[in-house]
C-alpha cells in the first residue's frame, strides 16, 4: 500500500473511533482530534511521522478555515461594530502581543518569539464561543456583540499573522526588507483579486450556477479556494492568505451562504487533520516533565486576559456585569492559536521546550472553556450585585409600559416566532408585553408601534414588572429549554395559576418541561410535520373531516391544550364568539367544595372536560372519575364559556 494512502486511512480511522468517543461524553470533537495526533504521533505509537507530507496534508484543513473567515468578512458589518472589532478587538490584540513580546525579550527567547506567542495567546475560539453564545440566546446581549467583534478582529489579525510569520525566521536587515517585501505582496495581491477580480468572479459564478449541477458548483469553488491558495503560495505569501481572499471575492457575491454549506464538510473534515498534525507535535513525555510549567502557562495567560478584557471593556464604557462575562467568555486560547504555533514551530520561531508546555496549556484551556464561561455567570453575577440601577432602569421602563395593562399576554422573546405571535393576538385584539434581550431588535421593533421592550425574562424582577400577576398567559417563543425552565420556576412561585404555553425543538424536552409546570409544549418539528402531513393528505385527496380527525387524535396524544381546536368539519360553522370551545384554568383555595371530593361527585360529565389537573408543581395528570381533589390543586377545564362559567362555580362554591 503506498505510503500516502495507509497516511490517510490510518488518521481517518483513528479520527472517527475517538470522535464518536468524544461526542458520546459530550466533548469539543477537537479534543478528540488532539487526542488522535498525540496518539498516533511520533512521540507515541508512532504510526504517523511527523514528516513534510503529513505536514502538507493538515494545512489544507488551515486553507478552509481561513476560507471560511474569509467568507464572514464583510465591510458593511465591519462598520457597525467599529467599536467592538477596531476599539476592544484591536487593543486586546495589540497589548497582549506586546506583553508577551516583552516578556519573552527579557527571559532570552527574542521578541520574534515573543510576536508569535503573543498573537497566540491573544486569540480566543469562535468555534467554542460562538456555539455557546448561541446555545445561551446571548448573541444579541451587549456582551455578545462585543465578543463578536473581538473574535473578529482576531480572525483578520491571524491573516497578518500568517504573512509576517514565514519572514521572522531571518535577521537584521534581512528581516525588515524580507517583512517588508511580505507587505507589498500581501498588499498587492489583496488589491489585484479584491478591486480587480470582483466582477469577474460574480460573472463566472453566474455560468456556473445556471448549469444547475451541484456538483460542477462545488468543483468551482475548490477550484476558486485552492487555485488562489496556489497563487499567493506563488508569491511567497502563504495558501492560507489566497483561501482568505477567496473567502472575500465570494462573500461579496449572493452565492455565498450556498458556498459557505457546500464548503463546511470539506473544512470540518481536514482542520480535523490538522489538528492531529497539531497534537503529533505534543510530547506527553515532555509535557509531564514540566506538568508546574504547563500549569502556571495555563493559569497566568488565561486569568491575564480576562483581567485585560474587563479593564479594556470598561475602558470602552461597557457596564461591569458585559466587561465580566466577556472575559469569561474569551479568557480560553483558540484553534487560531494553534494554527500560529505549528507555523512556528515549523519556522524555527519557538523552541521545543517552550513550544510543548505552552501547547498542553492551549489545549487544556479550550476543553476548559465551557466550564469556565459556565460557571463565570454565578461570579459575574456575585460580584455585580450593586450594579442595580441598570437593572433598576431596565425594570422601570418595563412598568412603565405595562403600568395600566391587565388581562394582557406576556411574549419572551421577540424573534420571528414571537413577532408572528403578535400580528395575531394584535388582529384579535389581544393586549401583549413582549420582552427581548436584543436593543437593536427591540429599538427597531418600538419604533414600528410594537409594545415590546428590552428585558431578560429570565428574571423574575423583569417578569413582575411585564404585569405577571394581571396577565392571562406567558408565551415563550424561543427554543432554548434552560431559559425556558427559569421563566417556568418564577412563573410557579409568584402565579401558579399562570399558563405558560413553550416553544421547542423537538419533542425531547417536553416531558422535563411540562414536569417544570409548563401548561403546554409545542415542539416545533413536530408541529412542522402534521402541517406538511396534513396537506399532503388533502393534495392525494383525502377527505378534510378525515384528516382534521386524523390530526387531532395525533395531537390528543400529544398534549390536551389543541383538542378544542379540532372537533369536526361541521363545527367549523359553531366558531361564534359564544360557542368557541376554550381552556380555563381553577385554582381550588382551602375551603373550595371540591376539596374532599372526586371528580365523579363534581358531576362536570355532560358540561365541560376535565383536561387535566396539576398538583404541588408535579406533572398535570388527565383525572379519572375516583380522582380525589385537593387543595392548591389546578384543574383545567375545556368548553364553551358559559359552561365554563358553570364548573367553575360547582368546583369553588362552598
Amino acid at each position: 500500500m503506498p505510503h500516502s494512502l495507509f497516511l490517510i486511512i490510518t488518521l481517518l480511522a483513528a479520527a472517527v473511533v475517538v470522535v464518536v468517543v468524544c461526542r458520546l461524553v459530550r466533548l469539543p470533537p477537537i479534543v478528540g482530534y488532539l487526542l488522535v495526533g498525540v496518539a498516533v504521533g511520533p512521540n507515541a505509537l508512532g504510526w504517523v511521522p511527523d514528516d513534510e507530507a503529513t505536514r502538507y496534508i493538515g494545512e489544507f484543513g488551515v486553507v478552509f478555515l481561513m476560507f471560511s473567515i474569509g467568507l464572514e468578512f464583510s465591510l458593511p458589518q465591519l462598520r457597525a461594530m467599529r467599536r467592538a472589532v477596531f476599539g476592544l478587538g484591536l487593543a486586546q490584540v495589540a497589548i497582549t502581543t506586546i506583553g508577551a513580546m516583552i516578556v519573552l525579550h527579557f527571559v532570552g527567547y527574542g521578541w520574534q518569539g515573543g510576536l508569535v506567542l503573543g498573537g497566540a495567546l491573544a486569540m480566543s475560539s469562535t468555534a467554542i464561543v460562538s456555539k455557546m453564545l448561541a446555545e445561551r440566546m446571548e448573541l444579541g446581549t451587549l456582551h455578545g456583540r462585543d465578543i463578536m467583534g473581538i473574535l473578529l478582529f482576531q480572525d483578520l489579525a491571524v491573516v497578518a499573522f500568517l504573512i509576517v510569520i514565514p519572514s521572522l525566521g531571518k535577521s537584521g536587515t534581512e528581516l525588515a526588507t524580507a517583512l517588508l517585501i511580505a507587505a507589498f505582496k500581501a498588499a498587492a495581491a489583496l488589491a489585484v483579486i479584491l478591486f480587480l477580480g470582483q466582477k469577474p468572479m460574480r460573472v463566472w459564478f453566474h455560468v456556473v450556477a445556471r448549469q444547475r449541477s451541484s456538483e460542477l458548483f462545488m468543483l468551482n469553488v475548490l477550484l476558486v479556494t485552492l487555485g488562489l491558495g496556489a497563487l499567493t503560495e506563488s508569491l511567497g505569501l502563504s495558501l492560507a492568505l489566497g483561501a482568505f481572499l477567496a473567502g472575500m471575492l465570494i462573500a461579496e457575491t449572493e452565492y455565498r451562504y450556498q458556498v459557505e454549506e457546500d464548503i463546511k464538510p470539506f473544512r470540518d473534515v481536514l482542520l480535523g487533520l490538522f489538528f492531529i498534525t497539531v497534537g503529533m507535535v505534543l510530547d506527553v513525555h515532555v509535557v509531564v516533565a514540566s506538568l508546574v510549567w504547563v500549569m502556571a502557562l495555563l493559569l497566568v495567560p488565561v486569568v491575564a486576559k480576562l483581567l485585560l478584557i474587563v479593564a479594556l471593556a470598561r475602558m470602552f464604557r461597557a457596564p461591569l456585569a458585559t466587561a465580566l462575562r466577556t472575559g469569561f467568555y474569551l479568557a480560553q486560547a483558540g484553534e487560531l492559536a494553534l494554527v500560529m504555533m505549528a507555523l512556528a514551530f515549523q519556522n524555527s520561531l519557538l523552541p521545543r521546550d517552550l513550544l510543548q508546555p505552552v501547547l498542553a496549556a492551549m489545549i487544556i484551556s479550550m476543553l476548559l472553556a465551557p466550564v469556565i464561561i459556565e460557571f463565570g455567570e454565578p461570579i459575574v453575577r456575585k460580584l455585580t450585585a450593586n450594579d442595580w440601577l441598570a437593572r433598576a432602569a431596565q425594570v422601570t421602563q418595563i412598568a412603565a409600559r405595562t403600568m395600566a395593562r391587565k388581562d394582557h399576554i406576556i411574549i419572551c422573546g421577540y424573534g420571528r416566532s414571537g413577532q408572528n405571535l403578535a400580528r395575531l393576538l394584535e388582529a384579535e385584539d389581544i393586549s401583549y408585553v413582549a420582552m427581548d434581550s436584543d436593543p437593536l431588535r427591540v429599538r427597531e421593533a418600538a419604533a414600528d408601534g410594537s409594545s415590546v421592550v428590552y428585558g431578560d425574562a429570565s428574571r423574575r424582577e423583569a417578569l413582575m414588572s411585564a404585569g405577571m400577576s394581571k396577565a392571562r398567559a406567558v408565551a415563550i417563543t424561543f427554543a432554548n429549554t434552560p431559559i425556558a425552565l427559569k421563566i417556568l420556576h418564577h412563573v410557579h412561585q409568584q402565579h401558579p395559576e399562570l399558563p405558560v404555553i413553550v416553544r421547542t425543538v423537538d419533542d425531547s424536552e417536553i416531558d422535563r418541561l411540562l414536569a417544570a409546570g409548563a401548561t403546554e409544549v409545542v415542539p416545533e418539528v413536530l408541529e412542522g410535520s402534521l402541517m406538511l402531513a396534513s396537506h399532503l393528505l388533502l393534495v392525494v385527496g383525502v377527505p378534510l373531516a378525515r384528516v382534521l380527525k386524523r390530526i387531532r387524535v395525533i395531537r390528543e396524544e400529544r398534549y390536551g391544550l389543541f383538542r378544542g381546536f379540532f372537533h369536526g368539519a361541521t363545527d367549523a360553522a359553531a366558531a361564534a364568539e359564544n360557542l368557541q370551545a376554550r381552556l380555563h384554568t381553577v385554582v381550588l383555595p382551602d375551603r373550595a367544595s371540591a376539596v374532599g371530593h372526586t371528580l365523579a361527585d363534581m358531576q362536570l360529565e355532560g358540561l365541560v372536560e376535565v383536561t387535566g389537573v396539576r398538583r404541588r408543581g408535579a406533572r398535570s395528570q388527565r383525572p379519572d372519575a375516583d380522582w380525589l381533589f385537593e387543595a392548591g390543586d389546578i384543574v383545567v377545564l375545556l368548553g364553551p364559556p358559559e359552561r365554563l362559567a358553570m364548573a367553575e362555580q360547582k368546583l369553588l362554591q362552598s
